[in-house]
């Protein structure tokens, strides 16, 4: 067995139907057990506007910004294309139904981050995520399972994040750039391998630097340039909707037999581009300062949204609407070949199919904007998965005595993600999907699992909540009024509030 179909084997294994249902049903077990939380607009945009830092944490809107640092990237436009060429138009609407019910995932496994959140011994910065809710929420009653389970999690997510995403990102750069300016991929691979390293080196202040400076400008960019297309070929909004609904639900007199893989593949991509449920949000979770899990939950919930039902909708209009995309033949079904658009064959699945859109407005600039966007915001994701594998790293080895040991286990996780970048870069599309996928899917079983095990703290932070927000009050945290155990942080957080009635080095995102 090569390599390529050792990598299909495992990917349809662990992206099977179940792990698809389990999506979809824990979204919507979560949307019905919290009452709807993905609707609550008005306090999503209250903590947005209202929300506090300190010198551990970051305001919820600057913990918002990192989260859609990592989630905006090729899963926004290569993931897209990946998804209506073998799912047909009728994977956008499944896409925006995980992004849906994902919001309430999103919600739950972000307040759990907070509310196990943890300070870093040495920093003070809060440190948090999936590993950290596993081994806590259940260690009074389930201690030996509880940290083994948080140690599969953690081990999954280091080999994920510094292994099997990174190239994903790195193949999609690669190539738009090779599309754009006929940029060979090796050159590119060896340009990432060089930046890469100079970035990580420089630890977690370096990575942050360049994310501030480097993905809002261009987040605002292509969000703009998709509203000129999107303007522009305003006559064709009731035609690609019309294909979308169609394709959904099996009605395409075309494709409409690809039903199944429309499903698959719309929520498989769904999941990859918002991450909900998939345990990432939970890190980005934890560094912000706020007086309640509950309104982290709420920010990482309306992230979700950003992503998937306004990025991921523009690029798909882009592509629908100047039919530069192609729906390939899917044995699987049993189906007729039945290549639908005008992009023909010839281009592989991905960021050409969107390159290709732009050029019909402005033949060159548009295959030039979108390889320069996806630079950039590829770029910026693979930083933000070495940073998650290496707080995951530190988890992992938090316990060990010896420094050395534990700077060379961080020289070595630098070392795999920079072979993973220059393996992904210069392999085709399908097998850095393929790996990425099985990291994504991994984790995601891990996580959906975990987080409907430990739902409990989550669900009772929002009723504590709400009952606080109806009596006029702005929502305080003690999880020992909750009855939820392993809060250590809040528990000391909530003692120093009765002690000296704030936090000193509470100070408003506006100073």
């Amino acid at each position: 067995m090569s390599f390529a179909e050792l990598v299909d084997a495992t990917n349809g294994v662990v992206w099977s139907i179940p792990l698809v249902g389990l999506c979809l049903l824990a979204g919507l077990y979560f949307t019905v057990r919290t009452r709807a939380v993905q609707v609550s607009l008005p306090d999503m945009i209250a903590q947005l506007r209202d929300g506090e830092k300190s010198v551990n944490g970051t305001s919820s809107f600057q913990s918002l910004m990192m989260s859609l640092a990592n989630r905006v990237g090729m899963g926004n436009i290569g993931g897209v294309a990946t998804a209506i060429a073998f799912g047909g138009a009728g994977a956008v609407f499944w896409m925006w139904t995980v992004a849906l019910l994902g919001a309430a995932t999103s919600f739950v496994e972000c307040t759990l981050g907070q509310i196990y959140k943890e300070q870093d011994p040495d920093t003070g910065e809060y440190r948090g995520g999936p590993a950290y809710y596993f081994e806590k929420a259940y260690a009074h009653k389930a201690k030996t399972f509880s940290l083994v389970y948080a140690i599969a999690f953690a081990v999954v997510t280091v080999f994920a994040m510094s292994f099997f995403l990174p190239g994903v990102q790195a193949n999609g750069m690669a190539s738009a750039m090779n599309s754009a300016w006929g940029l060979p991929t090796w050159v590119t691979a060896i340009g990432i391998v060089i930046a890469m390293s100079f970035i990580v080196v420089g630890g977690v202040k370096r990575i942050a630097t360049f994310a501030a400076l480097v993905v809002p400008p261009m987040a605002i960019l292509y969000i703009l340039a998709s509203l000129v297309v999107f303007f522009l070929n305003f006559d064709q909004i009731g035609q690609v909707f019309g294909e979308i609904f169609a394709g959904a639900f099996g009605t395409h007199a075309v494709y409409g037999a690809i039903i199944g893989l429309a499903i698959k593949w719309g929520v498989q991509r769904g999941i990859y581009s918002n991450e909900a449920g998939q345990g990432t949000g939970p890190h980005h979770a934890a560094a912000a300062e706020v007086s309640h899990p509950a309104k982290q939950g709420f920010v990482q919930a309306f992230s979700v949204y950003i992503d998937t039902l306004f990025v991921c909708t523009a690029t798909a209009f882009i592509i629908l609407s100047t039919d530069m995309y192609t729906v390939f033949k899917n044995e699987e079904f049993g189906s007729a070949t039945h290549y639908v658009g005008k992009i023909g064959t010839d281009v592989e699945p991905g960021p050409g199919f969107v390159q290709a859109g732009f050029d019909t407005l402005a033949p060159g600039l548009g295959s030039s904007f979108v390889a320069l966007a996806l630079a950039f915001f590829a770029f910026t994701t693979m930083i933000a998965y070495y940073y998650m594998a290496e707080v995951n790293l530190s988890y992992l080895t938090r316990k060990i005595s010896s420094g050395v040991v534990r700077r060379g286990m961080i020289r070595g996780l630098q070392l795999l993600i920079l072979c993973s970048v220059a393996y992904g870069a210069v392999t085709t599309a399908g097998s850095a999907w393929g790996l990425g996928d099985i990291g994504v899917g991994t984790m995601a079983w891990l996580n959906i699992v975990g987080i409907l095990a430990l739902q409990v703290p989550a669900l009772k932070a929002l009723k504590d909540y709400r009952a606080q927000k109806k009596q006029g009050l702005d929502p305080q945290f003690d999880p020992r009024d909750l009855d939820i155990q392993g809060a250590d942080f809040w528990v000391g957080r909530a003692d120093a509030r009765v002690t000296h009635g704030a936090l000193d080095e509470r100070v408003s995102p506006r100073e």
